[in-house]
């Protein structure tokens, strides 16, 4: 298991859920993981339970919505391991619940599109211009199933900051890839994380599963072993792609 072998991997987001789980599969694949987040004890748990499984990991807590931070966390990972390989663009959330457009405020507008969006384009600025100069390099986003399809109980604003990642992803990727810099998308159907199984009722988990064609509401890993191929060689010539990892809940044509 070291398909990615000495890779530098740096993981916005990544203290629990989604982005704990693909900083746990990378280490687990030879990377040396930088773990980032606003909450210094998850981080730490997440790296000590990398340690424990022999990998290698650092963490540093910061916002993504601070150019200087994202700053100090590119130059952290290059004091700690060296230059980035990989990042995993993965710090973000909903905390709007769905409902009409005009019940929505401005200020969780202005939220959703800060903290997804915002924080997105801000994490891949500080990064790119490094790989560009190394002509080399990996960046994964995180969008959402909302973003893949219409629905009328959506949350806009979450839906909507995540359909701007998705083309972001594709505008960046047509730039850098004359620079050997790969980049793609990964959007997520329902994810049942630590959160999602508290919030959820097991009633209604049965309920959205059964939507689904495979029967079943995905994991964190589901995500982390999509980001793994990514990463990896194993999909060179893959740039520019958004990759519904939803059990079959999104296709696209």
């Amino acid at each position: 298991m070291n398909t990615l072998q000495d890779q530098v991997a740096v993981i916005t987001g990544s203290s629990r859920g989604i982005g704990a789980a693909i900083a746990k599969a990378f280490a687990l694949e030879g990377a040396r993981v930088v773990l980032h987040g606003r909450d210094q004890s998850a981080l730490h748990a997440v790296q000590s339970h990398i340690e424990r499984l022999g990998g290698r990991a650092v963490s540093l807590v910061g916002d993504v919505m601070r150019p200087d931070a994202l700053d100090a966390l590119r130059e952290y990972a290059e004091q700690q391991y060296g230059p980035i390989d990989v990042l995993v663009a993965n710090a973000g959330g909903n905390v709007t619940p769905p409902g009409p457009l005009e019940s929505v405020s401005e200020d969780a507008w202005h939220a959703a599109i800060d903290g997804n969006l915002t924080a997105t384009f801000l994490t891949i600025k500080s990064v790119l211009p490094g790989m560009k100069a190394r002509r080399s390099g990996v960046i994964i986003t995180i969008s959402s199933a909302a973003a893949r399809r219409p629905h009328p109980a959506s949350p806009i604003p979450y839906a909507a900051a995540k359909a701007g990642i998705q083309i972001l992803t594709q505008d960046v990727a047509a730039q850098a890839g004359p620079y050997n810099i790969r980049v793609n998308c990964i959007a997520p159907e329902t994810i049942l994380t630590e959160r999602n199984r508290t919030q959820i009722p097991d009633p209604l988990q049965l309920q959205l599963a059964d939507v689904h064609p495979l029967k079943r509401l995905g994991v964190p890993d589901d995500v982390a072993q999509a980001a793994v191929f990514l990463a990896s060689p194993a999909s060179a010539w893959i740039t520019g792609v958004v990759l519904d990892v939803a059990g079959g809940a999104v296709m696209s044509v």
